[in-house]
Order: structure tokens, then C-alpha cells, then sequence
């Protein structure tokens, strides 16, 4: 058996090779890369146990399970040649030189929640290799931090944390599905994000298996690397198997509400008014706007209209935050009764939709999201939107479209404001009033359903142009949005081409990202339709930067 590093040679002349080849024989490559797989496997019997092809039983099964958009579902989305569930470091080393010599590209999933797919789907001949063996949590109490392997979900790590410690906590997303790595490697955030930051900005170390099969901590993969990950897109650069967290301090108790107001009980006004003060209020208080499409009865009649739910978390009792809200904002007219005090963890299954007495063991569910199609914008906002501004939205909710549509417009500011946009890749920082996510949602696999759905949404991004950020528009890349540009997946790439969307996710950080791919991975092995591009591979980026 051949150790990894004596056939460095051989892999770069085969990869040198596979950019000039214009075809593939698929039934070739399969048998080959199984093949490299048993060969450099330390253990055959144990590789062959997490590799799932076509023909396999189980294939199709392991393909769904964290395949969370169905728009990626159908039929006629390619699908991958091989399924791999590593349960060992060596078998995703040995996947990656692998696929390296034999031309395959891999895609990296841990919870499947990639907007686009782009974690499970390729229009070239690919592999998953899925992370869901990989799901370790060990956490330090007295350090207050925590190793997270990247296979493992956002409720995994909030519930073990728990268990641990009752008054800490990460400030990772409110979704318990997503999968930890890519997440973090994309930023990540939630209600505590204005107390303290994001997921990536809490991150201590990291451990990677880069393109040379090389398993790296912070210290050996160096701090631009380590920089890069950190919010760039983990999947550009390697395989990320784990990340150390610093752990955060959260009172006993917590308070929430959920207060919903439509169009005809004053909702424009109470939106205009939730801008000026949403980034600028205590640090401690989140409050989220949800705006959706309801019936409502008026005077005995159904009529459908706009609500706004003004969602909130805040990291203290209830006298406080109703003093708090009174002062800053009396219009909303919170009072107790609107309000329920619990334990922080409780407080992310509550705002995810549950009751309060529902049992904590439901963060431990995999398949807890509902899976539908749906496709997803975002953008920020530097300057608040007038009130007519607004109102142009709300017509459109009315349309065919937008039923199961949802905007949420959630709140930055805080320590957001304090920390510098090239702290790490993400760089929506000081001057962002709050984050736009649209979502449009259907259930029906139909052609015509989808192109009215897109369609409308495209409509309201359309519209919102105006009133969001500018030079660049920007976007976030955990809500991936292959309309705002692609790279050339077979081949080279422009860097007029991919500034497109690189400069709305990263904006200045993204001639950075590319001068670190460059340097760890130069023939662009990890890509994707939206990975950072290597200098070695692209037409016109070397001179640009």
C-alpha cells in the first residue's frame, strides 16, 4: 500500500491532465476511483462499509436524508457517483487524493442546508462525501469552550452544551437541523448575535484535511487559512473536521415574545419606527420582524392581509425588558402577557415554533426542518426605508406568488458595530441597520408553480433595489444565490466573472480569499458554481488584484 505522500507527483500530472481532457468516461472513472479508494485504504473492509454507489440499497435513502431543498431533488437533478459517510480521518484523506486522480470532484455536506444545493449537486461527475459520522461534541466547562465536529447539528451542540452547563451558550442560527460546518465556515447567525457576534467570530481553532490530504489545527495550516475558513466558505478550501468554539455566558432565565401586527393594526408605522432603533437598542434585546401573507377576519369577513410578527429575545426577566420597551418603544405596546420567561436553550425551540414545554430531546432531531422547494435572497440595510417604500411591498403579497412567501428582517448593530470588516471574510458590519432573508416556498413539482414562484420573488428583490445596500448590493453567503453570478465549473474563471457574486458576499475581503485559495489549494480542486477561484486557474484575476 502506497503511502499518501509518495504520490504527490503522480496526482499533479493527473490533474494537470484532467483540465486538458474534454470528456469523461463515467463507468471508467468509477471503477478506477473505487479502486484508488480500496488501495490506499488502511482497512478495505472498513472503507467499503461508507461507500454507497447506484446500485447499493441504501444510496438513494442517504442521498434524501439531509438533502433539505427539494428543488434539488427531482429526477433530473444529477446525482452523484458515490455517497461517502467517512467514520475515520484516513478515509476523507484517502477521498480526496482519490478524487483527485481521477478527476471527480466532491461535494462536502454536513446538514445539507445549502440554499442552492450546491453541498449535494454538480453538473460534472462528483461524490458527496457527507459528514454525518462526524458529530463529536466535547465541551469544557471551566474553559468555557467546546470541539465541534462539523457532521454535527446546531441543536446537537446547543442541547450538549446544556447538559454541560445551563448558563452557556454559542451564538450560532436558530434552525437546530443546520449542520455545523458549514455554518460556521459561512459566518453564522443568531439571536445573540448582537451581544456576541457571529459563530465564526467565536471560533479558537480549527482542524482541516487540506487538498493534499494533510490534517492541519490552526497552528499548521497557518492564521490566513485559518482567517479564511472563519466565514469564507470552508468547502473552497478543504474539508473542515472540527472546530474549537469559545463558549458564551447566558443568564438563567431569558425572556420572549412573539407579537404579531397586520397592515390594519398600524404595521407600517411600527416597522418605520423598528428600523430607527432595532440596531441601536440595548444589546441584550433582539427583536426580529417576520412579515408574511394571513387571512384576517375583519367585521365577520376573511380578508387577506400583511402581518408583521415582532419576535424577540431578550437576555433578562421580564420587569426589565417591559421598562426597556416602554421606553424605546411604547408603540408596540408590549405587555407581560405577551411575554414568557425561560432558559436560553428552551428559548431557541420556542422561536423555532415550539411550545414551551416541549421536551429538549427534540434538538437532537435530524430531520426536524420540513423539506419543501423553495428558493432564497438576502440583502442588508444601511438606511431605514420610508414608510412609502413599504407600502410598495405589500401589494405584492397579494399576488399569486407569494403565498408561503416569507421576509424576515433581522437586526444587527451592537458588538457588530465594533468589530472591523476584515476581522474575518464576513464584512456586514458597522453602518447595517439589519439583514433582509426572502424566502418563497412551494409544494408542487411543476414547471409553471416554479417559474411563478421565481418570478415573484425576482419581482421583489427587483423592487427592493432602492432601499438596500449599494456598491456593492451586498448579499450573505449562507443564503447562496446562484442568480447573482456563477463561476465556469469546468473551467477557468474570469475575475470579472466571479466578482460578481464574490464582491457581494465578501466584498474587499475577497481579493484576500482568493490570494489564500491560491496558495493552499492552486489547481482549484475544491470548487464549486460559487467557490473562491485560485489565481493558477483563472483568466484575468492575477492582474486585477
Amino acid at each position: 500500500m502506497m503511502p499518501l505522500n509518495s504520490y504527490f507527483t503522480i496526482l499533479l500530472i493527473a490533474l494537470l491532465f484532467s483540465y486538458t481532457s474534454s470528456s469523461i468516461d463515467t463507468s471508467t472513472h468509477e471503477e478506477n476511483f473505487l479502486e484508488c479508494l480500496y488501495s490506499y485504504s488502511h482497512n478495505s473492509t472498513s472503507i467499503s462499509e461508507v461507500v454507497y454507489t447506484k446500485t447499493n440499497s441504501s444510496y438513494s435513502s442517504i442521498l434524501k436524508f439531509t438533502t433539505q431543498n427539494l428543488r434539488f431533488a427531482s429526477n433530473t437533478t444529477p446525482k452523484p457517483l458515490f455517497i461517502i459517510t467517512p467514520k475515520q480521518i484516513s478515509q476523507i484523506q484517502t477521498t480526496i487524493i482519490c478524487s483527485q486522480i481521477h478527476n471527480l470532484q466532491i461535494r462536502i455536506r454536513s446538514g445539507g442546508h445549502d440554499f442552492e444545493g450546491r453541498s449535494y449537486v454538480s453538473e460534472v461527475p462528483f461524490i458527496i462525501l457527507d459528514l454525518t459520522n462526524f458529530r463529536e461534541i466535547e465541551v469544557d466547562v471551566e474553559n468555557r469552550t467546546a470541539w465541534v465536529q462539523s457532521g454535527a447539528t446546531i441543536g446537537e451542540l446547543y442541547y450538549t452544551i446544556y447538559r454541560k452547563n445551563q448558563n452557556l451558550g454559542f451564538p450560532g442560527g436558530e434552525c437546530p437541523t443546520i449542520g455545523v460546518g458549514g455554518h460556521i465556515s459561512g459566518g453564522g447567525y443568531g439571536t445573540l448575535v448582537r451581544k456576541f457576534g457571529l459563530a465564526a467570530d467565536n471560533i479558537i481553532d480549527a482542524h482541516i484535511i487540506d487538498v493534499k490530504g494533510r490534517f492541519l489545527d490552526r497552528e499548521a495550516m497557518g492564521e490566513d487559512l485559518f482567517w479564511a475558513i472563519r466565514g469564507g466558505g470552508g468547502a473552497s478550501f478543504g474539508v473542515i473536521i472540527s472546530w474549537k468554539i469559545k463558549l458564551v455566558q447566558v443568564p438563567s432565565i431569558v425572556t420572549v415574545f412573539n407579537v404579531p401586527k397586520t397592515l390594519e393594526h398600524n404595521a407600517t408605522k411600527l416597522i418605520h419606527k423598528w428600523q430607527f432603533l432595532t440596531s441601536r437598542i440595548d444589546e441584550n434585546l433582539e427583536i426580529t420582524v417576520i412579515l408574511q401573507r394571513v387571512n384576517s377576519s375583519i367585521k365577520g369577513k376573511s380578508k387577506s392581509t400583511v402581518q408583521a410578527i415582532f419576535q424577540a429575545l431578550f437576555l433578562g426577566g421580564v420587569d426589565k425588558l417591559i421598562h426597556l420597551m416602554q421606553e424605546k418603544f411604547p408603540e408596540l405596546g408590549l405587555v407581560r402577557e405577551d411575554c414568557v420567561e425561560m432558559s436560553w436553550v428552551e428559548s431557541v425551540l420556542y422561536l423555532y415554533g415550539f411550545p414551551k414545554d416541549e421536551p429538549l430531546e427534540t434538538l437532537l432531531n435530524r430531520t426536524l426542518a420540513a423539506k419543501d422547494i423553495y428558493k432564497v435572497k438576502s440583502d442588508f440595510v444601511k438606511i431605514p426605508i420610508p414608510e412609502v417604500g413599504l407600502e410598495g411591498i405589500w401589494p405584492m403579497f397579494h399576488e399569486d406568488g407569494a403565498k408561503d412567501a416569507m421576509v424576515i428582517c433581522f437586526p444587527y448593530g451592537g458588538i457588530m458595530d465594533n468589530i472591523s470588516e476584515s476581522e474575518i471574510p464576513f464584512p456586514h458590519r458597522h453602518g447595517n441597520l439589519y439583514q433582509i432573508y426572502y424566502s418563497v416556498h412551494w409544494h408542487q413539482e411543476s414547471d409553471e408553480v416554479e417559474k411563478m414562484k421565481m418570478n415573484w420573488i425576482g419581482k421583489l428583490y427587483s423592487y427592493m433595489e432602492p432601499f438596500v445596500s449599494k456598491s456593492p448590493r451586498a448579499a450573505y453567503i449562507n443564503y447562496r444565490d446562484l442568480d447573482i453570478g456563477v463561476n465556469n465549473i469546468n473551467g477557468y474563471t474570469s475575475y470579472k466573472q466571479a466578482s460578481v457574486w464574490g464582491v457581494k458576499y465578501f466584498k474587499n475581503n475577497f481579493k484576500r480569499l482568493i490570494k489564500v485559495k491560491t496558495k493552499v489549494d492552486p489547481l482549484n480542486f475544491f470548487r464549486n458554481e460559487q467557490s473562491i477561484p485560485s489565481l493558477m486557474c483563472s483568466r484575468d484575476i492575477k492582474k486585477s488584484l
